[in-house]
């Protein structure tokens, strides 16, 4: 028998003074099966970060043609296109010729070693931003996984706060690759 994915309910409060992004957002999000904790948490925190008008997260995992979240224009038009772990060559060069901008964002411990291989095949894809974090922090993040969540994310200064009634997280994000501007 086939396992279902996990629901999880997200009351997300977003204040980006950086972007000048204030908002609240209900989400739900499917847990899949093989999906962690901590992949699911970076999924939500890249929603956070890069919240505007028109982002959505997409079957991720169920969909091989689709990245983790994605933001698309009034026309279709895929302007961004978020990745979560360590994906392929072959995958972000479809990725930057598909999208405006790609971030990925890698958050285990061997982020280092796969971009360390990778690194040097992408250095033409001028819309590829790459970003670690850190292990402390993505299980920091895993920590507060709840069925039903009430998160604030609180952005000022490049730092990220992300917090709880009760915790309140400190993600400090290191990019490895930044997209030209």
């Amino acid at each position: 028998m086939a396992l279902k994915a996990t629901i999880y309910k997200v009351d997300l409060q977003i204040a980006n003074m950086d972007r000048n992004y204030y908002a609240e957002h209900n989400l739900t999000l499917a847990q899949h099966p093989s999906e962690t904790d901590e992949r699911m948490m970076a999924r939500v925190l890249m929603y956070a970060l890069n919240a505007q008008e028109g982002i959505a997260f997409t079957r991720g995992l169920s969909e091989t043609d689709e990245p983790e979240i994605w933001v698309k224009d009034l026309t279709g038009q895929i302007t961004l296109w978020i990745d979560i772990g360590r994906p392929d060559e072959a995958r972000l060069r479809k990725a930057c010729g598909r999208a405006g901008q790609v971030i990925v964002l890698c958050h285990s411990s061997s982020c280092e070693l796969w971009w360390k291989q990778i690194q040097s095949k992408l250095t033409r894809l001028t819309n590829l931003s790459v970003l670690q974090l850190p292990v402390a922090d993505s299980q920091a993040l895993a920590a507060l996984a709840q069925r039903t969540m009430r998160l604030q994310c609180l952005v000022q200064d490049d730092e990220v706060w992300i917090s709880t009634d009760a915790e309140r997280v400190s993600v400090r994000l290191s990019p490895l690759k930044v997209a030209a501007q």
